[in-house]
């Protein structure tokens, strides 16, 4: 049984293209299998999340990364009588359009792309998921729900202001209403994607050796997680006393977001969908003491390991290969695939597509590339 105010699928606004309704999926059970089955869902398997991708087997990439921000989304919505099915969807297709090199490789993008209306990993993915992913034979794109699309245009909040133009032109394609808040599974999704990185980043950085469990017995959350473990398992063995803390880690975090959206929801009472998106903030969030010191943590991690020396110097490396690359691709057009050069003279547009090729780069063919054409 699903809450009054979730979205439920036979209530959907439909897809832009009309489709027959499947015998045997939900409307967006669907459209998770459309990004499960998409291009650009399978290369993030080859994209970085804080480690670029050769240097571990072990690091989280944007894939596993993707995955269990599904697996939280799932749990949460569920709790709360979401759907869980457009949670997952969403929590799926949220970094479909990030970079090769992560975060990185988008600040390169978007320097080179300020000419050119600029760049954003979030409205790239709108742009994958209604205009790049082409396999339908009667249109381009994935043709998601509206619900699916309005949650992963503002999964973040509302959107207001000069829009990127990958999200300008779906949204005047198909007005998303960026002005309010998304529905409470598209809010589940993006705090999820908070919970998992700041579970997962802590369990890389112990792994590279950029931090040892000693510092984060000085941190909030982290400290008494390990004294916990410390107290039930004393003497327990490095890796599984590590695993022990974290999950604990993980699971505060979980019941928190649960607990205060029970309490939110169970005093706003809103009765629909809509009643959500007209709130006048998230209804799915952290408890401010919880928030606080997460904040905590997160200046932590920026401070060893998103800025750490050995991390700086490969970020450095692979701003040189997307600079180099989009350079190149500008000024020679010949050398870019022919199904991404376009036609006409418009110079914005061919820019357009140059940066859909490279953000489409996995690490290791950026990488590659670099080395073939630059060198």
């Amino acid at each position: 049984m699903l809450a009054p105010y979730a979205c439920q699928p036979s209530q959907s606004r439909g897809r832009l293209h009309g489709e027959d309704l499947s015998s045997f999926r939900s409307a967006f059970q669907r459209d998770r299998d459309r990004i499960i089955h998409s291009s650009a869902f399978r290369r993030l398997k080859h994209k970085t999340q804080v480690f670029v991708e050769h240097e571990g087997d072990y690091y989280r990439t944007r894939l596993t990364h993707s995955i269990e921000v599904a697996q939280v989304a799932r749990t949460i919505a569920g709790v709360l009588g979401l759907n869980t099915d457009l949670a997952e969807c969403i929590a799926l297709a949220h970094d479909l359009g990030h970079t090769p090199f992560g975060h990185t490789g988008e600040d390169a993008l978007s320097l080179l792309m300020q000419p050119y209306g600029g760049f954003d990993h979030n409205a790239q993915a709108m742009r994958i998921v209604t205009r790049l992913e082409r396999h339908y034979a009667e249109f381009d794109g994935l043709n998601l729900t509206w619900e699916s699309l309005e949650g992963i245009a503002k999964h973040n909040g509302p959107v207001t202001g000069d829009l990127p133009y990958a999200l300008a032109e779906a949204n005047a394609e198909w007005n998303l209403e960026l002005h309010t808040f998304a529905s409470a599974e598209a809010q589940v999704a993006a705090i999820a994607d908070d919970v998992a990185y700041s579970h997962h980043d802590l369990h890389d950085g112990l792994r590279s050796g950029l931090f040892d469990e000693e510092d984060l017995m000085e941190l909030p959350v982290t400290g008494p997680a390990f004294e916990e473990v410390d107290r039930i398992y004393p003497g327990l063995e490095p890796m599984r006393r590590r695993h022990e803390a974290l999950r604990r880690v993980f699971g505060r975090m979980v019941e928190d977001v649960i607990h205060i959206a029970q309490n939110r929801l169970e005093a706003a009472a809103p009765q629909s969908v809509d009643d959500i998106r007209a709130m006048e903030q998230t209804v799915i969030r952290f408890s401010k003491p919880l928030y606080q010191e997460l904040k905590a943590i997160r200046s932590f991690l920026f401070t060893r390991m998103y800025r750490a020396p050995s991390v700086m110097a490969e970020r450095a490396k692979v701003t040189t290969a997307v600079n180099d690359l989009f350079k190149l691709f500008m000024e020679q057009p010949a050398i870019l695939p022919q199904q991404w050069r376009g036609e006409g003279d418009d110079e914005v547009q061919y820019a357009r597509n140059v940066a859909d090729y490279v953000a489409g780069m996995t690490d290791r063919f950026a990488l590659q590339e670099h080395q073939r054409l630059c060198r």
